[in-house]
């Protein structure tokens, strides 16, 4: 009896395990369901039914609006500047001061060397000396010397005809209308009647006493002074030093070179066929290998009349700004040009238009939902899209987040 009994409670407890794990079974499969369908299966409390919706995909967009379509023209070109010079010793001398290194930016009129001046400077005094002597002898002639004779009426005419005749002449001269032999005939017959009348009697004294070619020395000799000190002859940067203090140097020697980076050319080439879509004041992009996720801007400053017999390939001339001097010149540069221009076009990044069944279509975002819409496009450049039919100005087009898209697909925006 006692067995019986426990054999019926071992009995009851597996009964109780299993219908406990059938229930659990059937709400696991009443959960799976529910995710499935995307419903609330009815529960004890409530007894309703509610629906979830997917979230919406988020994307990125962008309005379609009119611009200007450009289409660019690729080719190789190489920097370079025109203010670049070799600077030399003028005048021959010790370095005295020397205030340059390398890679030093220096500013327009500096003192950049400084040669002993000591022998310059006895040579103009020199000079001086000299010249006051000249004018002091010249000053006492003409103290001394008779007084001049009053001109016949008869000879102030024949003067004033020559000094008109002069004048005359001159101006035919400058015009191009009278011969340099001519010009030169009636200038040599008004100085003729110049001296005969004493008007160049001084100026022919000081000739006769040394006191021009003393003046001439003495210019020269402050223009050779004034050579001792090498000033910069514009704004640039110091390079390739090849002087140093104290060293004797001859005329005509290198001292360093000075450049002027700031501004940057670059010398492209296109096609013999393109040079007439090369305009003067086109824009241009310009990319270095320094730099290669930057973009420079530059403008077509000349495109040369002359095309190359070899390669059939013409010259286009181009500058750009660098206020901090990145480009350095002999960089290789790839360059594009604007060769084209569409005006007031309505475009689209190219990055919005899919291909699908071998035609072209954009998604449009209308109230949220993403819209498939076939377009009727026109020119194009790396960058845009002309849209000539499917899509209106101000319209937000998909550029992102579109491949696999599906029409009427709930979408969100992202920034």
């Amino acid at each position: 009896m006692i067995i019986s009994k426990k054999i019926l409670a071992i009995t009851l407890a597996v009964l109780i395990i299993v219908v406990l794990g059938y229930m659990l079974f059937l709400k696991k499969g009443a959960n799976k369901a529910e995710k499935d369908s995307g419903q609330i299966l009815p529960n004890s409390g409530t007894g309703s039914v509610e629906k979830t919706e997917a979230a919406p995909l988020s994307v990125k967009a962008s309005a379609a609006q009119k611009s200007d379509l450009i289409i660019k023209l690729k080719s190789p070109g190489e920097a370079f500047t025109d203010k670049k010079i070799v600077m030399k010793a003028e005048v021959q001398g010790m370095v005295k001061n020397l205030n340059v290194r390398e890679g030093k930016h220096v500013r327009e009129g500096e003192l950049l060397v400084e040669l002993d001046d000591q022998e310059y400077r006895l040579k103009l005094e020199k000079q001086q000396a000299l010249r006051l002597k000249y004018l002091s002898e010249l000053f006492l002639e003409k103290q001394f010397a008779a007084p001049e004779k009053e001109l016949s009426s008869a000879f102030l005419e024949k003067l004033n005809q020559a000094r008109e005749d002069y004048e005359k002449t001159s101006e035919l001269f400058q015009k191009g209308l009278l011969s340099k032999a001519d010009f030169e005939k009636a200038g040599k017959n008004y100085e003729l009647i110049l001296i005969e009348s004493g008007r160049k009697k001084e100026e022919i004294m000081a000739v006769s006493k040394g006191l021009t070619q003393a003046e001439i020395d003495v210019k020269m000799a402050q223009i050779e002074l004034g050579k001792t000190k090498v000033l910069a002859p514009f704004s640039g940067i110091i390079t390739d030093i090849k002087i140093s203090t104290k060293e004797f140097l001859d005329r005509g020697r290198e001292l360093f070179i000075l450049v002027n980076i700031s501004q940057i050319k670059v010398k492209a080439k296109v096609l013999e066929s393109e040079v007439g879509k090369m305009k003067v004041g086109r824009e241009v992009d310009l990319k270095f290998s320094a730099y290669p996720d930057k973009i420079f801007k530059g403008r077509v400053e000349a495109v040369s009349p002359i095309i190359n017999p070899e390669d059939k390939t013409c010259a286009v001339h181009i500058t750009m700004a660098n206020p901090a001097e990145e480009i350095k010149p002999g960089m290789h540069a790839e360059v594009e040009i604007a060769s084209e221009i569409y005006k007031n076009r309505l475009l689209v990044p190219q990055e919005a238009v899919l291909v699908r069944g071998g035609r072209k279509l954009v998604f449009v975002v209308e109230s949220g939902l993403a819209k498939w819409r076939y377009i009727e496009a026109g020119l194009e450049n790396e960058d845009y899209v002309e849209i000539l039919e499917g899509v209106k100005e101000g319209e937000l087009v998909i550029t992102e987040g579109h491949l696999t898209l599906a029409h009427d697909a709930r979408v969100s925006i992202k920034e």
